[in-house]
């Protein structure tokens, strides 16, 4: 029987759980050459000449029509930028920001053992109080874009059926998924921990899901556009190529839109693939929310957080709100929150084989993520619109009237409401 380590640290990050958000989409301007050894664009050229210029460069990766990245030193930036016949784009870089909450504790205590085997955000989306472990998820896959995950975590292990890294030099790397930043282990936790082999620790919400880490983040929390919307792309190939059923868990985010991203996003969601995304940490103003999460073909998932208002759980002060002007009519527009589920004070698995309790709207997509998997288990002959629109009738059984911008119905805040495994 593997053994926990003990172990204790400290880790100075609030309490605040750590989600991916940066400003703008691609650069339409002309790139400013700074001091900085490369460069990351986007290069579209007539189809004529494209296949000229990939000649030139090393592809890092081929969007077809919407061009090729590839990395560039300043003189052939300049080179780049004085050629007319071509367009050249800066690729969108996302950064991994701590967000601020009311906490009054800054910091976050990493433990060797769990609190609890099943965190508040377990026991509330199985709407049981006294639940002390869980079922679900055989025969689905969830894909966890994310800073990597430590698949050989005691709760996580056994669980990985893919493990890849987008973004090493050669960008597709397979069998690497290494996570030594922490966001994307507690993630994967919150969707499919099985408690560990030592039956210690803590479970998720479709233990008997398969995982599929995917690291597009690096080690200090940054990503590129294209390493993410490749990934995507390569979920739904693999989706096809496998006959499975996915769900693409991604808590991570821009406040612009990214068009590789979304058009990668357009591609998944043709092929069948569910995508679940954070609504964002930029709080409780209108149109606050982030994206891919604001796309159409993505789920975006609000955080509550384990207080009532109202009669229900609160949306928490962090979490990013929609569009008002689209609100009410139960109906997913661009720029709408979809559902919402537990996001604050999460506890679940850590890159070290510990566990660390954080919040954020990161923290909440996880939990709808683990729905997913654990309702299409159960219903396997639904599609993946389907599966979604299951997610949002059960959203509706419970409505959130707590938090700023929520009230009864489809509101800006939570959107349709909660949804539970009953």
């Amino acid at each position: 029987m593997k053994k926990r380590r003990a172990f204790a640290a400290t880790l100075l990050s609030i309490t605040m759980g750590l989600s991916v958000f940066s400003t703008g989409a691609l650069a339409k301007d002309k790139i400013e050459a700074k001091e900085q050894d490369s460069y990351r664009v986007l290069i579209k050229a007539p189809t004529t000449s494209i296949s000229t210029f990939q000649s030139k460069y090393d592809v890092r990766w081929d969007f077809g029509k919407e061009g090729f990245t590839t990395d560039v030193d300043a003189k052939q930036l300049q080179t780049l930028q004085s050629n007319k016949d071509i367009q050249i784009q800066k690729v969108n870089e996302i950064t991994v920001e701590t967000a601020t909450t009311d906490a009054k504790s800054t910091k976050a205590e990493v433990t060797a053992t769990p609190s609890t085997q099943t965190p508040w955000g377990i026991k509330s989306i199985y709407n049981d109080q006294s639940i002390t472990k869980t079922t679900g998820g055989s025969g689905i896959k969830v894909a966890v874009l994310d800073t990597g995950v430590h698949t050989g975590h005691i709760d996580l292990a056994g669980s990985s059926e893919q493990c890849k890294d987008f973004t090493q030099s050669n960008p597709l790397v397979n069998g690497s998924c290494t996570d030594r930043q922490g966001h994307g282990t507690h993630v994967a936790g919150t969707v499919l921990a099985h408690g560990g082999s030592d039956g210690q620790g803590v479970y998720g919400v479709a233990p008997q899901a398969k995982l599929w880490a995917y690291k597009v983040l690096g080690d200090n929390g940054t990503g590129y556009s294209d390493d993410i919307a490749a990934a995507i792309r390569h979920v739904a190939d693999e989706a096809s190529r496998t006959g499975s059923k996915v769900v693409i868990n991604m808590s991570l985010g821009s406040s612009g839109k990214d068009s590789l991203i979304a058009s990668a996003v357009d591609y998944a969601y043709g092929k069948g693939v569910l995508i679940v995304a954070a609504a964002g940490n930029s709080g409780s103003g209108s149109n606050t929310i982030g994206y891919p999460a604001a796309l159409v073909n993505s789920v975006a998932v609000a955080a509550l957080e384990n207080v009532q208002q109202n009669g229900t759980y609160r949306v928490a002060n962090f979490s990013s709100r929609g569009n008002p002007a689209t609100a009410g009519d139960f109906r997913i527009q661009e720029r709408d929150i979809e559902v919402s589920a537990p996001g604050a004070s999460v506890e679940s698995t850590w890159y070290n084989g510990g566990y660390n309790t954080i919040s954020g709207t990161s923290m909440a997509t996880p939990h709808v993520a683990g729905l997913a998997a654990k309702i299409w288990s159960s219903n396997t002959s639904l599609s993946h619109s389907q599966l979604r629109t299951e997610l949002q009738n059960r959203a509706k059984v419970y409505d959130i009237k707590g938090g700023i911008g929520a009230g009864t119905g489809d509101d800006y805040a939570s959107g349709f409401g909660y949804p539970r495994v009953k």
